[in-house]
C-alpha cells in the first residue's frame, strides 16, 4: 500500500446537504429561477456525479427556463455562480472535517504513504477545503488533487483514478481508496483499485457489496473505526506488498 486517495464530498466533509445543495439554491434565487431544491430531492440528484451534469439532468427532466438558447452557456453560468456561494459556506468554516480524516492524513504522512484527492467537484473548491480545513503544511503533503473537469468523464467512469495512478507513478493495486458513494465505488475498482467506503446520511442504504470495507467513518478518540495500519494489514491480506 503506497498511496492514500480521499474523495472530497461525503468522504473529507459531509459538503452536500448543507453545503452543495445550499449553494445551488442559492444559484438559483440569484438568477431568478422558481427551484429550490429540497433534502429529499438532492439526495435523489447525488446519484448524477458532477454539479453541472446534475443541473443539466434536472432541466432536461423538468424543463429549461424560457428564453435559454445557449444551454451550455447557461449551465456554465449557473455552475460558476453556485461555485462561488459554495466557497462562501466554506470559507466562513460552517463546514467541518468528517471524523479521522486528519488523523488518517497524519497516520499516512508519518507512514510516509502518498496521499491524494479525486473529486468530481470544483478544483478550487476541492482545493479550498483541503487548505482550509487540513491546513497548508498537510496539504503540501498530497501529491495530486484530482478534480473537477480535469477528466472529461466522471464517476462512475474510472478515468480520473486512471489519470491518478498515471500522476503518482503507481499501480492500481498500489492504491486504497477512500470513497462514500457507489459512483466513487465504481469508479475506484473499475480503475482496479482497492476502495474503503465511510457512508454519510446520503449514501448509507446504498449497495456496496464490491467494496473491501464499509464504516460509518474513520472515527477519532475512543471511536475509532479504523486505522491506517488496519488498512495496511487488510491490503498485505490481499495482495498489496
Amino acid at each position: 500500500m503506497k498511496a492514500l486517495i480521499f474523495d472530497c464530498d461525503g468522504v473529507l466533509v459531509d459538503t452536500e446537504r448543507d453545503g452543495h445543495r445550499v449553494a445551488f439554491n442559492s444559484a438559483f434565487k440569484k438568477k431568478g429561477l422558481d427551484v429550490e431544491w429540497d433534502v429529499d430531492q438532492y439526495g435523489e440528484l447525488l446519484k448524477i456525479a458532477g454539479g453541472k451534469e446534475r443541473m443539466r439532468h434536472f432541466f432536461e427532466q423538468c424543463n429549461w427556463p424560457a428564453d435559454c438558447p445557449d444551454k451550455d452557456g447557461f449551465i456554465k453560468e449557473l455552475h460558476k455562480l453556485k461555485t462561488a456561494f459554495f466557497m462562501e459556506i466554506i470559507d466562513s468554516g460552517q463546514l467541518l472535517l468528517r471524523p479521522g480524516i486528519k488523523r488518517m492524513v497524519d497516520e499516512a504522512i508519518a507512514a510516509n504513504v502518498v496521499l491524494a484527492v479525486c473529486s468530481t467537484s470544483n478544483e478550487k473548491a476541492v482545493n479550498l477545503i483541503v487548505e482550509k480545513l487540513l491546513g497548508p503544511e498537510r496539504k503540501r503533503r498530497f501529491l495530486a488533487i484530482l478534480a473537477g473537469d480535469v477528466v472529461a468523464k466522471k464517476k462512475p467512469d474510472h478515468e480520473i483514478y486512471t489519470l491518478a495512478t498515471k500522476t503518482l507513478k503507481l499501480s492500481a493495486d498500489e492504491c486504497v481508496v477512500i470513497e462514500d458513494s457507489r459512483n466513487g465505488l465504481l469508479a475506484a475498482k473499475a480503475a482496479a483499485m482497492h476502495c474503503v467506503i465511510t457512508t454519510n446520511g446520503y449514501t448509507k442504504e446504498e449497495d456496496f457489496s464490491e467494496a473491501d470495507a464499509v464504516y460509518p467513518e474513520l472515527g477519532d478518540g475512543s471511536d475509532i473505526k479504523v486505522t491506517l495500519n488496519d488498512l495496511k494489514s487488510a491490503f498485505a491480506k490481499a495482495g498489496i506488498k
